[in-house]
C-alpha cells in the first residue's frame, strides 16, 4: 500500500478520504494517479474541479473529491499549506468525521488516539464478543484503548487492520454482528450511479440541458432534473441559460 510508504500528512490525508467506503484494491492505482497529478495541498487547491473530477473518475462517491478540493483550499489559506494535527481542526475540514480524523492523527502523526473502523471491529468482535449478536463501538473502544501500543500506534493500527483483513478472508468475518453494520446498497441502477453518470457526461460534453441528459440516459425528466438540482446545491454543477455545467467551467 503506497500510503504506508510515506509519513507525508498530505498523502495520508488523501488515502484516508479515498478509503472511505472503498476497497483497498480499488484505491491503490487511483491513489497513485491522484498524487502524481496533485502532489500537495497547494497544487490541489490551484487545480480546477474539472481536473480533480477527471482524475477521480472510477472511484465513486464523488462528494469525497469535492471535499478534498475544499479541504485543500482551507489548508492552503488558513494553515500555511500544512495539515493541522489536532482532532478539532481536522473535523472542521469538509468530509472529515471523528473516526477519519483519528485515523489521520494515528497514521500521519503517529498519535496514540483511539478509533474503530470495519477491520478493527472484526478483530475485537472475533476475540472478545464471539457469541454476541449486536456489539456497539462503545463496548469495543475501551478494549482498543487498553490494547493500543502507544510507542508505535501507526504500526499497531496497520497490524490490527491487516489482521482484520485476514480474518475476513478466512471466513471469520464478525462485522455483521456490529450494531453499526450497514449493508452497502446496490450500486447498479442506484441514484448514486446516476449522479456519477451525469457528472461524467458534463465532464465530457462541457454543458447539457436536462432534456438532452434525460434523452441520452433514457431517464424521466423529473428524475434527471432532481439529481441536477441536488448536485447544484452541493456545489458540483451550476445552471446557466437553461444548461448545466461543472461548477468551475465558464
Amino acid at each position: 500500500m503506497p500510503w504506508r510508504e510515506t509519513d507525508d500528512p498530505y498523502r495520508i490525508f488523501v488515502s484516508e478520504i479515498m478509503l472511505q467506503q472503498t476497497q483497498v484494491s480499488r484505491v491503490e492505482e487511483k491513489y497513485k494517479q491522484f498524487i502524481a497529478a496533485f502532489p500537495d495541498f497547494a497544487t490541489l487547491d490551484r487545480a480546477s474541479l474539472s481536473m480533480v473530477y477527471s482524475v477521480w473518475q472510477g472511484l465513486g462517491y464523488n462528494r469525497r473529491a469535492l471535499s478534498l478540493k475544499k479541504a485543500a483550499k482551507i489548508v492552503a489559506t488558513e494553515h500555511q499549506g500544512k495539515l493541522p494535527d489536532t482532532q478539532e481542526a481536522l473535523v472542521s475540514l469538509p468530509g472529515i468525521g471523528k473516526s477519519t480524523a483519528s485515523s489521520i492523527l494515528a497514521f500521519a502523526f503517529n498519535r496514540p488516539v483511539v478509533f474503530v473502523e470495519t477491520n478493527i471491529r472484526t478483530v475485537f468482535i472475533h476475540f472478545f464478543f464471539p457469541k454476541k449478536i449486536t456489539v456497539t463501538d462503545d463496548e469495543i473502544l475501551p478494549l482498543v484503548e487498553k490494547c493500543i501500543y502507544k510507542k508505535a500506534p501507526r504500526i499497531w493500527y496497520w497490524a490490527l487492520m491487516d489482521y482484520g483483513t485476514m480474518l475476513k478472508k478466512t471466513g471469520h468475518d464478525k462485522n455483521a454482528n456490529s450494531a453499526h453494520y450497514v449493508k452497502q446498497t446496490r450500486f447498479e441502477g442506484s441514484r448514486r450511479q446516476l449522479r456519477g453518470t451525469i457528472l461524467k457526461a458534463l465532464l465530457s460534453n462541457g454543458c447539457s440541458s436536462p432534456d438532452s441528459l434525460a434523452k441520452s440516459m433514457g431517464k424521466p425528466m423529473n428524475v434527471i432534473r432532481g439529481v441536477l438540482e441536488e448536485l447544484a446545491q452541493e456545489g458540483f454543477v451550476c445552471l446557466s441559460k437553461g444548461r448545466y455545467r461543472l461548477a468551475d467551467r465558464t
